[in-house]
């Protein structure tokens, strides 16, 4: 009996223990809302900090250099300034009706691309052979696919095809003969090698070659080696562009003719990803201009890239640190353009001039070409 009372109790404490309202737990955290991942936003975009509305816009340049107000007649400059403008405007009607920051930079890279002012496309330099040879480069910030593109002759248009590379084949980068097979097979637009032969590029190059004439013979007169070097007003000579569009996402992308009298079948940072060209959702776009080798070297776009995801430096500092700071200890002349998700915009150059610009939703374009202009 005494057995049975105790089971009895025994079960009635446990039915009254069950029935009782348990505690809430000390620190239960709040319920958290599932995260949503913006329409348009791909893989890699995770971790980067998309504001609620995107204040997309683009940037733009046309070249760094030795350029000074003096050294540029002030009918000249209004003629570039028009054309930044208008290469501006067409990216930014890309954005304004929801298009993608590819297609933006695209847009952009091509109005500067068909302009003769500018060492890119039609505007390129002449090789000390006498040919043309383009490179350029595309970046995709949301999914880091990139194309590029070295050593063209016959591309109307470099740009498109570092595209194509990008997008119609598994590969990064594509060089010379093979490249061009590759553009004539997906439909790129082609034109003569003469296309681009320019009367002002014509005039620069047949002085630049009397230059190196004489150089030549004063060399072997004084019984030196035959040496080669490139004096700085050739080292100059870029586009591109980098771009936020309404989803949040970034690209950029850069073109150029490269060294005029250039030799070796040498190529640029632009075509090297990282060095000349990068774009990342995780930090910023980045375009770079000025001399190449030095760019290569300190693999200028993603270090500032770097800067910012790794070391949690804003836009203008980290762009500040590469090109003001470590290129300048190495006599690396040049710039960047650069734009990080929040729309935030960098511009800085150590050479006398940097032919830029940039532009916001608002549809106002602000460009400049010296020091101390917006």
């Amino acid at each position: 009996m005494i057995r049975i009372a105790r089971r009895t109790c025994l079960a009635a404490a446990l039915a009254l223990a069950a029935c009782a309202p348990q505690p809430a737990p000390e620190s239960a955290p709040p319920s958290q809302p599932a995260r949503v991942t913006p329409v348009g936003v791909r893989p890699t975009d995770i971790g980067g900090n998309l504001p609620a509305e995107p204040r997309w816009g683009m940037v733009i340049h046309g070249g760094a250099g030795a350029m000074t107000p003096q050294s540029i007649p002030p009918e000249r400059q209004a003629e570039y300034q028009a054309a930044l403008t208008q290469a501006l405007m067409a990216g930014h009607a890309v954005l304004a009706r929801g298009g993608s920051s590819l297609d933006a930079v695209e847009a952009a890279i091509n109005v500067m691309e068909d302009n003769p002012l500018f060492n890119a496309g039609r505007g390129a330099v002449i090789t000390a052979d006498g040919r043309i040879e383009l490179d350029a480069a595309i970046m995709d910030g949301a999914t880091l696919q990139a194309g590029a593109v070295a050593g063209l002759h016959t591309v109307r248009n470099p740009i498109d095809l570092a595209r194509a590379v990008m997008e119609r084949s598994p590969h990064v980068m594509m060089i010379g003969e093979g490249a061009e097979t590759f553009a004539r097979q997906n439909g790129i637009a082609m034109v003569e090698e003469s296309y681009f032969w320019t009367p002002n590029r014509r005039t620069q190059w047949e002085r630049m070659r009397m230059q190196d004439s004489l150089r030549a013979d004063s060399v072997r007169r004084a019984g030196q080696g035959a040496g080669y070097s490139v004096p700085d007003e050739r080292k100059w000579g870029t586009v591109g562009a980098v771009a936020l569009d309404q989803r949040g996402n970034l690209a950029a992308g850069t073109s150029t003719g490269g060294m005029m009298m250039k030799r070796f079948g040498r190529v640029g940072d632009v075509p090297i990803i990282g060095a000349g060209t990068y774009a990342n959702n995780r930090s910023c776009a980045v375009s770079a201009t000025g001399h190449g080798e030095f760019f290569i070297r300190n693999t200028v776009a993603h270090s500032i890239c770097a800067l910012m995801e790794y070391g949690g430096l804003p836009l203008q500092a980290a762009a500040d640190s590469i090109v003001m700071r470590q290129l300048v200890t190495q006599r690396g002349e040049g710039g960047i353009i650069a734009m990080d998700r929040q729309g935030n915009v960098a511009m800085p150059f150590n050479s006398t001039g940097m032919f830029r610009g940039r532009v916001g939703a608002d549809g106002r374009p602000v460009v400049g070409i010296f020091r101390g202009e917006p």
